[in-house]
Formats: C-alpha cells, sequence, structure tokens
C-alpha cells in the first residue's frame, strides 16, 4: 500500500457529462471505460504494454512491462527499453506538423502575448543543448532551473532531456536559503536562470537570489543567465550570458537514448522534518502517464488550447504545462502573471483572446476571484472553454458552484482532480468516465486507469461505505509513480510504505475553560470541519497543561510527534528545553487519553 494523506469520502448533489470513449491504442479499441479500468487493475501489463508500445516513440524496445515489488519500494516500468522524452515532446511533432503551435507564452502585461512553434522550440531546445554540453554538462548530472514561466525555461527541461541531465526546477519566488538548500542536496554543478522576472507589474531579480545562494554550494561550476528583460545584471566568473552563447550553437542536437528508468528530473516538496524530498521521476513511466491524463481526465482533443496556470516549479506545471501537453502535440498556454493584475478578469480575458478550451486553476485563486462581482467574468466571452479543472487542494462547495456556475456557465464539466508530486499524474477525477456519468460538487471520485485507491483505519484495516474516513491510500503501483528519494530510498520508504501518522491535536486550555474540556474539543472539531474540512479534523486531541518549549519559546514537535506514536523509550536530547518536566506529564496525559479512549471500544 502506498499512503498519501487523509481523505474522506462522501455524498453530495450531482450533474452529468457527455465524454467520448477513451480510445487508448488499437489492443484496447472498442471497450468501455468500465472495461478498461479492471483491465487496468487486474491486468496491468496488458494494458500498460499494449499503450506504451503506441503511443511513445522508442529508440529500442522495451521487453518487460514491469517489476514491482512495495514491499521494497522497487518500482520498475518498461525494462529494457529506451527513448528519448525532448524527442516525443518535439521532434515527432515537428515531423508531421512543424509549424504548429507548442507554447503561448501569456506574459505578463494583457495582449503581448508570444506564439511558438514546435519547431521553433525544438531549434531552441537543441541551442540550449548543445550549450549545456559545450560547458560540460553530463548525462545523469543535475541541472538547477530558477526561472519564471517563459518558453526559455521550457526549453531548458527539454535541453537537459535531450542531452541525459536531470533538471531540478525550483520556484522563481523561492529564497536564496531555499535554492541553496535543493541545489545542495541534489549535488548541482549547473543553475540556469533568468536576470531578472516580472509578475503582477513589478520586476523582481533572480540572478541576486542565484548569486547569494551559490556562494554556500561550492558544487556549482557554471550558472546561465538568460535576459527576461533588458536590464543588466553584475555578472561573475560563473556566469555565462545563455542568450549569446545559445546564438552561436546548432540547431540540430542528437538526442541521448535513456533507459526508461533512468532520472528525468527531480522534484523537491516541503518535508515533515524541515529537510525538503527531492522526489524522483523517470523517463517512460512518467511520460506516458503524463500524457494519457492530460488527454483523458481533461478531454483533451487535437487542436484544443489547454491553459494550465500553475507555475513550472511545481508538478502541475510539469505533468499539464509541459509533458503531457506537448507529448500530445497539444498548444500549451504559458501564464506568467496573476490572477488579478491588471484586474480580476485577467483569466477570463485570457480565455476570451487566447480561445482556451480547457481551464486548469487551483481553489485558492478561485476564492480569491469569487469575491470579486460577476460582471469580471461575465464581460468576457468564454464560449471557447470545454472543461474546466481545479488542482492543489480539496475545493469548496462554495468556489465549485462559482467556477461550475459563472465562469461555466453551467455547461462544463469541472474536474476537480487529487494527486500530488509522487504521483506524476492525476489519480483521482471526475473523468474519464461512461458516458452520462455523473459528477458530484467538490469531489474527485473515480481512480484512474491503473489506480486502485483504498481508506485504511489507524491500525491498517480497510474502511468500506460512505461518509467514513481514512488514509487514502493506492494498493498497487503505476507507471507515473515516483521512484524514490533523492539520496534516502529508507526516507521514501518511511513516508510512503509504512504506517501512517494520523492528524494528532495537543490542547492547551485557558484557564476559563478548563472545567468543560470536552466541550471545547467538541467545538474544535466543528471549527476545523467548518472553517477548513471535514477531512481535516484530527483524529485525537489531547488536552495538556503545557506544551514542551525550549527556552526561546519554540515548540519541540518531535516530542509531541513520539508521544503520539507512543514511541517514548528514545526521546532524544531534551536539555533544551525550559522545563523538561513537561514531557514526563505529557506521557501520562497520553497514557491516561489511551486507556479511557480504549476503554470505551
Amino acid at each position: 500500500m502506498i499512503t498519501f494523506s487523509q481523505s474522506k469520502l462522501c455524498l453530495s448533489s450531482s450533474s452529468s457529462i457527455s465524454a467520448a470513449q477513451p480510445d487508448l491504442s488499437s489492443h484496447l479499441a472498442g471497450k468501455t471505460y468500465s472495461d478498461l479500468y479492471e483491465l487496468s487493475v487486474k491486468d496491468p501489463e496488458t494494458f500498460w504494454g499494449s499503450i506504451a508500445k503506441e503511443r511513445l516513440a522508442w529508440t529500442k524496445p522495451f521487453d518487460q512491462v514491469t517489476d514491482c515489488d512495495l514491499s521494497s519500494g522497487k518500482i520498475n516500468w518498461f525494462l529494457g527499453g529506451q527513448l528519448n522524452v525532448s524527442v516525443n515532446c518535439l521532434d515527432v511533432h515537428v515531423a508531421k506538423d512543424p509549424d504548429r503551435v507548442a507554447l503561448i507564452w501569456e506574459k505578463d502585461e494583457p495582449g503581448t502575448e508570444e506564439r511558438i512553434t514546435y519547431r521553433e522550440l525544438l531549434e531552441m531546445t537543441c541551442r540550449l543543448a548543445n550549450t549545456l554540453k559545450s560547458y560540460g554538462v553530463q548525462r545523469g548530472e543535475r541541472v538547477a532551473i530558477y526561472m519564471p514561466v517563459s518558453p526559455m525555461a521550457v526549453a531548458a527541461m527539454m535541453a537537459c532531456a535531450r542531452i541525459g541531465a536531470v533538471h531540478t526546477v525550483v520556484f522563481a519566488g523561492f529564497s536564496s536559503e531555499a535554492l541553496a538548500g535543493r541545489i545542495q542536496d541534489a549535488q548541482c554543478k549547473f543553475v540556469i536562470t533568468c536576470n531578472q522576472g516580472v509578475r503582477g507589474g513589478r520586476i523582481f531579480d533572480l540572478k541576486s537570489t542565484v548569486d547569494k545562494a551559490v556562494k554556500s554550494c561550492p558544487s556549482i561550476r557554471h550558472v546561465f543567465v538568460a535576459k527576461r528583460i533588458n536590464n543588466s545584471v553584475p555578472m561573475g566568473k560563473l556566469d555565462i550570458s545563455l542568450d549569446e552563447v545559445m546564438a552561436g550553437q546548432s540547431s540540430v542536437c542528437a538526442p541521448e537514448p535513456m533507459d526508461s528508468e533512468e532520472m528525468l528530473f527531480m522534484l523537491y516538496t516541503s518535508g515533515s522534518t524541515g529537510k525538503p524530498k527531492g522526489i524522483v521521476h523517470t523517463q517512460a513511466g512518467y511520460l506516458l502517464y503524463a500524457s494519457l491524463t492530460h488527454q483523458y481526465v481533461f478531454d483533451y482533443t487535437p487542436g484544443d488550447v489547454f491553459g494550465c496556470v500553475a507555475d513550472i516549479g511545481w508538478i502541475t506545471g510539469h505533468s499539464y504545462v509541459v509533458y503531457g501537453p506537448l507529448c500530445n502535440g497539444a498548444t500549451s498556454v504559458l501564464f506568467e502573471s496573476t490572477p488579478v493584475y491588471p484586474n480580476p478578469g485577467r483569466y477570463w480575458e485570457t480565455v476570451q483572446r487566447l480561445r482556451i478550451n480547457q481551464f486548469y486553476g487551483a481553489p485558492t485563486a478561485i476564492r480569491l476571484l469569487l469575491k470579486y462581482e460577476e460582471n469580471w467574468v461575465k464581460k468576457y466571452d468564454r464560449s471557447s472553454l470545454k472543461t474546466l479543472a481545479s488542482v492543489g487542494e480539496p475545493i469548496n462547495h462554495e468556489a465549485w458552484e462559482w467556477f461550475h456556475n459563472v465562469v461555466g456557465d453551467g455547461r462544463c464539466p469541472l474536474v476537480d482532480t487529487w494527486w500530488q508530486t509522487e504521483t506524476g499524474g492525476v489519480c483521482i477525477a471526475p473523468l474519464p468516465a461512461e458516458p452520462g456519468a455523473e459528477i458530484r460538487p467538490a469531489m474527485a471520485m473515480r481512480p484512474f486507469f491503473g489506480i486502485q485507491p483504498a481508506l485504511l483505519g489507524e491500525k491498517g484495516q480497510i474502511i468500506t461505505g460512505n461518509d467514513v474516513s481514512g488514509a487514502l491510500c493506492i494498493s498497487q503501483p503505476w507507471p507515473g509513480m515516483a521512484r524514490t528519494i533523492f539520496g534516502n530510498h529508507q526516507r521514501f520508504m518511511d513516508a510512503y510504505f509504512k504506517p501512517y501518522q494520523v492528524p494528532f491535536a495537543f490542547v492547551v486550555l485557558k484557564e476559563s475553560a478548563s472545567e468543560n474540556q470536552q466541550a471545547v474539543v467538541e467545538e474544535l472539531r466543528h471549527l476545523v470541519a467548518t472553517r477548513i474540512a471535514k477531512y481535516a479534523v484530527p483524529d485525537h486531541f489531547l488536552v495538556v497543561k503545557r506544551l514542551p518549549k525550549t527556552r526561546s519559546g519554540k515548540i519541540m514537535r518531535r516530542i509531541l510527534r513520539k508521544v503520539a506514536m507512543q514511541d517514548t523509550s528514545n526521546l532524544g536530547d531534551v536539555s533544551t528545553l525550559d522545563d523538561p518536566s513537561v514531557v514526563s506529564e505529557i506521557i501520562e496525559a497520553h497514557k491516561h487519553y489511551r486507556s479511557h479512549k480504549e476503554g470505551r471500544l
């Protein structure tokens, strides 16, 4: 079982959809969604093998579909096969239709968009790839990309894939400390960045942030600096003007044949201990899964303009701005600005001007925009929209209804997608589905092909029924899933393949509330359920007199975690606590809580 998050299943009102039946491969032609899903979980070798053979361009065919053992964290797909991801995303489309638009760069200022064809993107990629090779970038070496959303950033990702380097994109809003930590953990030797960025009408420095970061990163050999705007920035001995060097490079670069399970990229996600986790994704399985989910979750058809407004620094940008759409030969929108610049109608003016067919955004942005008058939406023509979708967090009912009824005029399916960095692509969503199947507001609903979800209780038991809660787990591997945490496979195993830790709240009451503890706990449950969501309500509330704090007032959370997990045999160093006796108080309170709870069961 792969454990990902706390979840809750419930029922609500519904609407219906009309999506075409999937046409995944010639071997699977004519099968219904139900038949395909059943085959995908019962015979994954036949299902994924037939799709991979036809959907991807291989330099060497694979001879084994899968070799996985979740008990040891061994995950392998399409063994023996070789391919190049950039070829699948660029060359195959250039051969058929070189002037098809690959990217529409929706720059910060409305109306200044640029269109880049597949031929132009391939040439940019090859020039950049040749530049990297000329400065010593080798196959398997890690390259940090610290850039705003732009064609050059996409070309940087593709260039790394073309020569077999491993890219790790760092969100261009992160601090120099965050960037340095990721460079150090990934042991990057090269950084690709821009001189400055622009967002929401404001210019922000990127090169100066990189300069600060690399001071503590002795592994860095070169920093490639592209120009986003024409302002000059200080250049040091490590720095290379990317645009100037690329201009002198060939527009042809032979692609490296890559084994299916070689690293494609690493992407860092914050860990519970504070140390970011370098999630590793590999070549063939990730690309196949991103491509398939892009087509069928969002009902993409050739010729559509796909508008995912995520930053490339997140997994959503990797899978549904870059790899999925480009593998499918789509036209993908690169959105550089913000939802409210220059006004709250920015998204919908962009939809009108670019004739966007699928719009994929975050509930946070939707909740922000619904606070403004509906005229900011309705003044723009949104008739091009076919599918709406949300990502990043659960979408609440108010935001869902506004998105569906105001933005989509009640006619577009609204696809709430559940997935995360570790899954590689969407795992649960309303689409694909049988024609006429319902969509329930604010619900992800249906597992994608190959995804077999299960709810587990605290002791590992499977939970069934409606209106129940537990840990959402996935019981078998799929091609797009992460392979490991870079440099720490044991952490990967502990985080995703071992018993989880459910939400546990330690509560300190004010004196005025201490006489009616149970009433306060019930009020807290209600507050979390109504202000955040029902699934976020902690399973346990333990009332204590005080918390373990250091002399500076910092809560020592590792002690609370040990107590909650009933692992108090080795609490580590507690000498920095202001009063170490607090630990025994909490342990005793927890013992009393557990005995009382078990006595009621």
